[in-house]
């Protein structure tokens, strides 16, 4: 493969990012890649960028898929919150007494609640998906209902207060580990993995980029327009609801308050930074996660070098603007045709050979 090739792959850019990234808090930190192996699992600031990049990766991809047929879905994050908020009521804790022990039992069994959770953000995405394909709301309108409305739920949910949970089974999806790495990163791995092959082995990532970029003229071709559209969006609230039990059992606690707050916002910059078009039709899930990725190491080189929290937003979006520019084939065209267009410097014109204006004899 072509250097230019290279350059010009959709993910190029974002992979430089992380890399560059990744440098600068090595820089920083020299212990940044230093990796220890306790209590049968690694430790390292690489390994917390995992799983905390988890969550936010999980509702990247769903977000994609949206973004791909032409939507937007800016209430995931009101749904992590009822999906957290609906999980820590269900799971909470009792202190019961076993054998002289004490001990926290959940309240209804941990699979029902991770279930019933799991429902609650998929009747959200169907909300979203009935609005925007059947009543023909936009999407962005439509989303912002729920946005407004999720929050509030989650908050009539939780009674305004914070729910602490105290089953200890259930840290296991947002603490535990597997074969050494956080189980949160499997959960993420395991969503890209099997929306990779769906979009790949079957005809529905065609029918998504159809979709996106006309229409009308997929419905005309028969393709079920509408029922992709709804199935999308419903993937998208399951995707967030997944994030909101990742998110509340490694806090082991829900707030319907600040649950998910600006996750939305993340997420939209995590798929266009992985080079999906807000437009519709083109998408990458690879991308996404990169996405994902970067933006919390970013996150992590803001704290790492010492920025002031108040201007930590501020620096996440120049570098999210920047790598927009590097990803644009209008500005890196319009760029090299500035440097090829750029004058010569006098020296320049100066030394260089004369050329004699008289013909040969």
């Amino acid at each position: 493969m072509s250097l230019s090739r290279i350059v010009s792959h959709r993910l190029f850019w974002p992979a430089c990012t992380l890399l560059l990234l990744l440098a600068v808090n090595a820089g920083f930190n020299p212990g940044f890649w230093q990796l220890q192996w306790r209590d049968g699992h690694l430790y390292g600031s690489v390994i917390d960028i995992l799983n905390r990049a988890a969550p936010l990766a999980v509702v990247a991809l769903g977000m994609t898929l949206v973004i791909a047929t032409r939507g937007i879905d800016i209430s995931v994050g009101a749904v992590v919150a009822i999906a957290a908020a609906t999980a820590a009521l269900l799971i909470g804790g009792d202190l019961v007494v076993k054998d002289g022990v004490q001990t926290y039992v959940s309240r209804v069994p941990m699979g029902l609640a991770i279930v019933a959770a799991l429902g609650a953000a998929a009747l959200c995405g169907l909300w979203n998906g009935l609005l925007v394909a059947r009543v023909g709301m936009q999407p962005i309108i439509a989303t912002l209902i729920l946005m407004v409305a999720g929050r509030g739920v989650a908050q009539l949910l939780t009674g305004g207060q914070i729910i602490t949970v105290y089953y200890a089974p259930y840290f296991f999806l947002g603490n535990g580990f597997l074969l050494g790495l956080p189980f949160a990163v499997f959960i993420a791995a395991a969503v890209w993995a099997a929306l990779h092959l769906l979009c790949t082995r079957t005809a529905l990532g065609l029918f998504i980029q159809a979709i996106g970029i006309n229409p009308a003229a997929s419905r005309l071709a028969g393709l079920p327009e509408r029922l992709i559209t709804v199935c999308v969006y419903v993937f998208c609230g399951v995707a967030a609801g997944v994030a909101g039990l990742l998110i509340s059992s490694n806090v082991k606690s829900a707030d319907g308050n600040n649950a998910g707050m600006l996750m939305e916002l993340d997420a939209i910059l995590a798929v266009t930074l992985g080079g999906t078009l807000l437009t519709g039709g083109r998408f990458s899930l690879a991308g996404s996660v990169l996405g994902a990725l970067i933006i919390q190491t970013l996150t992590s080189t803001i704290y790492s070098i010492g920025v002031p929290p108040e201007i930590n937003l501020v620096v996440k979006a120049a570098v999210v603007f920047v790598v927009m520019l590097l990803q644009s084939a209008e500005f890196r065209a319009a760029l090299r045709g500035w440097v090829q267009r750029k004058p010569l410097p006098a020296a320049a014109v100066e030394s260089a050979p004369r050329v004699s204006k008289e013909l040969p004899r």
